[in-house]
């Protein structure tokens, strides 16, 4: 098993970093073209929470990139920020209607496994999981 750790200041202009870094690792994995694209764009709406929900901005926040057995990759993209209730986040209605949790509707669309934790004043961890099989099956 082979890990990445990354930790961005939560500033907008670093998330291109994540982005480069997700896609160099599934890359190598063997994970097709469009796969790739849907991990950049998973990693970018993780990030894009982490920025969006810091307490502080001039604070950081972290990513672990994890390969296992070339079989799967997971990523963690884990804030200090305000934290919230992962229960509470409804499907957003698709109808142009600005709503909050569209980003987490899209992680989960493209993602084989979402895992969240968060805790009020804390922050939150989001854990996504792309299974290089099921990503090549057609």
């Amino acid at each position: 098993m082979d890990r990445i750790r990354l930790t961005l200041p939560t500033k907008p202009e670093y998330v291109s970093l994540a982005r480069l870094t997700i896609a160099s690792v599934a890359n190598n994995m063997g994970f097709s073209i469009g796969d790739v694209e849907d991990l950049k764009v998973a990693v970018s709406e993780a990030c894009t929470n982490a920025l969006n929900h810091s307490m502080n901005p001039d604070s950081t926040y972290d990513l672990i990139y994890t390969v296992e057995e070339n079989e799967k990759l997971s990523f963690t993209v884990t804030d200090r920020g305000v934290g919230f209730e992962p229960e509470t986040v409804v499907e957003p209605d698709l109808n142009g209607k600005k709503v909050n949790g569209f980003g987490l509707f899209i992680i989960k669309s493209l993602m084989d496994r979402v895992d969240i934790v968060s805790e009020k004043g804390a922050g939150t961890s989001i854990t996504m999981i792309k299974n290089l099989s099921t990503a090549n099956e057609i």
